[in-house]
């Protein structure tokens, strides 16, 4: 089965009702699918197996989601609301101001658009053509323009941008073909802003990269309110279709309202009250439902539907698996086909001259193991498969020392830095209790000088005991 023959099911923003989920499961099935995949643009995938006389286009029109069937003309509108509740937010964006923003965006475009909030570090900033980056300034969003992977980083507009004007300029964007080269990026924004009337605002300070820390973002775990969200993750991203059915009916069943899909080939289920705690736990044992990966299995980016990339993830978990090493902040991706990587390391394999040559891989990471950063720098050559698990183990201590070294480094001489720390505050949002980088925890025994996005995720506040991603950055 190629990508090519997949019915791809747009979900914009990854969020989607479990009535709305129970339609494109049912439809799916319908077309003689045992199980569906995710996508990671936050889109459902399944083929059209066309086992019966039913017109599978007639199906899926009847599902009433906008989709794409043996084409790939237009694209889903990724979005990081999927991370909140789950980890640490900037304060004005919330989930009311997602919804307002994707419901003004009446068209499906066919540029990759992301819409994100960079203080979480679940959903990459840059995988888009239109990148709209949230700015601590309320409803005012940053734009990065991209359009290859050869690009050295992603083109910022020198300006802000309202949110409500979001999808018009992205629609005004998309009309004036960036991607043709007979203008730049700055004649084509400006270009925009003049044709729509737009007022924007000045840029006040360059964008803030907080140090990514891909989450484990599997089981259930407590949020503010006393209540929980559930990650779920399959590690062969095959979602059968009689689970995912009874799923839905006991989120419709518990009162559930949004589910939410990761770029990581998991999806998301929030808001289970404690009294629905017990049913939903009874639920995953019936199923047999794995909620306990290893977190060496989490973090991974493979082209969808590769068994070749597969198959090498699998080996090289394995590998890890039994040399007993930690790769907690690292994320990896298995590059065999062009694709633009969003983890701090990328495993990409060599074409061949000769079929019988054995394979061989470059070994890349990102510059400061943050792929927002974009740049990534060759750690290893032409290797073979059997070489690269005693590699990443290097990559891995790579990681730990420079942590270490950027930690103790002087401001001054961070690359961009200035010379006096930026001290950020974040907010408990049960009991405002406020944390800030510069005075640390003394409560709970953590040094002044301690950012609060490297927090462990079981940091929770000293005064009411909420979880760090009760936390907003004010």
């Amino acid at each position: 089965m190629k990508k090519s023959e997949l019915v791809r099911v747009f979900v914009k923003g990854g969020i989607i009702s479990p009535g709305d989920f129970l339609k494109v499961i049912q439809t799916a099935k319908a077309l003689g699918n045992s199980y569906i995949h995710l996508g990671s643009r936050q889109d459902i995938l399944f083929p059209s197996l066309r086992t019966n006389s039913e017109n599978p286009i007639q199906r899926l029109d009847n599902m009433g989601f906008p989709y794409e069937f043996e084409q790939d003309t237009h694209q889903n509108i990724v979005s990081s609301y999927t991370a909140l509740d789950v980890m640490p937010t900037t304060q004005w964006l919330a989930s009311d101001s997602y919804h307002y923003i994707l419901d003004t965006f009446d068209y499906q475009p066919r540029l990759k658009i992301n819409l994100t909030d960079p203080v979480q570090n679940m959903v990459p900033l840059f995988t888009g053509n239109l990148n709209f980056v949230a700015s601590t300034k309320e409803n005012y969003w940053y734009l990065y323009l991209r359009f290859s992977e050869l690009e050295s980083k992603p083109w910022c507009a020198p300006h802000l941008f309202f949110g409500f004007d979001l999808a018009a300029l992205a629609k005004k964007i998309e009309e004036l073909d960036p991607k043709s080269g007979q203008k730049n990026y700055a004649k084509i924004i400006q270009e925009a802003i003049d044709s729509l009337g737009l007022a924007t605002q000045p840029i006040p300070q360059e964008l803030h990269f907080p140090e990514t820390i891909t989450p484990y973002y599997e089981g259930l775990n407590r949020i503010s309110g006393g209540k929980y969200w559930l990650g779920l993750y399959w590690r062969n991203n095959q979602f059968t279709v009689n689970f995912l059915e009874a799923l839905c009916e006991h989120c419709l069943k518990t009162n559930i309202g949004k589910l939410t899909l990761t770029p990581w080939k998991s999806f998301i289920v929030r808001g289970i009250e404690e009294k629905d705690r017990i049913s939903w736990e009874k639920l995953l044992g019936r199923w047999g439902i794995n909620i306990r990966h290893s977190s060496l299995e989490l973090n991974w980016h493979l082209p969808v539907l590769d068994k070749e990339a597969l198959r090498i993830k699998n080996y090289l978990v394995r590998a890890l698996d039994k040399l007993d090493i930690s790769t907690y902040g690292l994320s990896f991706s298995v590059k065999t086909r062009h694709m633009i990587p969003f983890t701090s390391i990328v495993i990409e394999k060599l074409p061949k001259n000769n079929l019988s040559e054995p394979d061989t891989f470059n070994l890349l990471y990102s510059k400061d193991f943050n792929p927002n950063q974009v740049n990534y720098y060759t750690f290893a050559k032409s290797v073979v498969l059997e070489a690269i698990p005693t590699l990443l183990i290097d990559l891995s201590v790579l990681y730990y020392e420079q942590l270490d070294q950027k930690k103790n480094k002087p401001e001054k001489e961070i690359d961009g830095a200035k010379p006096e720390m930026e001290n950020r505050i974040y907010q408990c949002s049960e009991c405002l209790y406020q944390y800030e980088d510069s005075k640390g925890d003394p409560y709970s025994k953590i040094i002044p000088g301690t950012d609060f996005l490297k927090l462990p995720s079981s940091y929770c506040c000293p005064v009411c005991e909420a979880p760090k991603s009760a936390f907003r950055l004010r």
